[in-house]
């Protein structure tokens, strides 16, 4: 795929078919069908994470972000609900400190918690959420807009290089899939 932009595509006006292109990209990384994690999986998130600490519903939500590599973002409206029923069955205790209500495991929680021995349920959130996973989209667009500024502002010589550079880039991104 020699030459796999069309011809006259930079250096014509025709950014907005980049920009396109990015958000194109960025969609298919968006839009997963189905749940990333199991039913369950954000009550013993949080479970697991306040038997380390007490925290509140925002460290909470962060803390998962953060240890799933950004592929698992509990909502509010999933985390805080789960926050109320484990307060209800007696599992955590809720004290307000500096405005923000702070969560800690009580006794019978901390016999409910994971044990250490567990895996934790932001290692078993999908395929799809593996560590660097997030940065995935991430580097893809920050490719696509340097194309573009190539595009805009490369002469014809720099833009046939780097069509020659995202030539190579492709075969090798079809290689390491081809690896086992």
């Amino acid at each position: 795929m020699r030459n796999s932009f069309p011809a006259g595509w930079f250096g014509t006006g025709n950014i907005d078919g980049v920009w396109q292109a990015v958000e194109d990209f960025r969609s298919r990384f968006e839009k997963r069908s189905g749940s990333r994690v199991g039913r369950g999986e954000v009550r013993a998130a949080v479970l697991a994470l306040l038997a380390e600490r007490p925290m509140h519903g925002y460290q909470i939500i962060h803390e998962i972000e953060e240890r799933s590599g950004g592929g698992w973002k509990p909502s509010a409206g999933s985390v805080y609900p789960t926050l109320q029923l484990l307060a209800d069955e007696g599992l955590i205790t809720a004290e307000e400190t500096n405005g923000r209500k702070i969560y800690s495991l009580t006794e019978a929680g901390r016999e409910e918690a994971p044990g250490a021995d567990a895996s934790p349920p932001w290692e078993s959130a999908g395929p799809v959420s593996g560590i660097g996973f997030a940065t995935l989209p991430k580097a893809g667009v920050e490719l696509a807009q340097v194309v573009a500024q190539v595009g805009r502002t490369g002469s014809q010589k720099q833009v046939q290089e780097a069509v020659t550079v995202l030539d190579e880039a492709r075969r090798r991104l079809y290689l390491i899939l081809a690896q086992d």
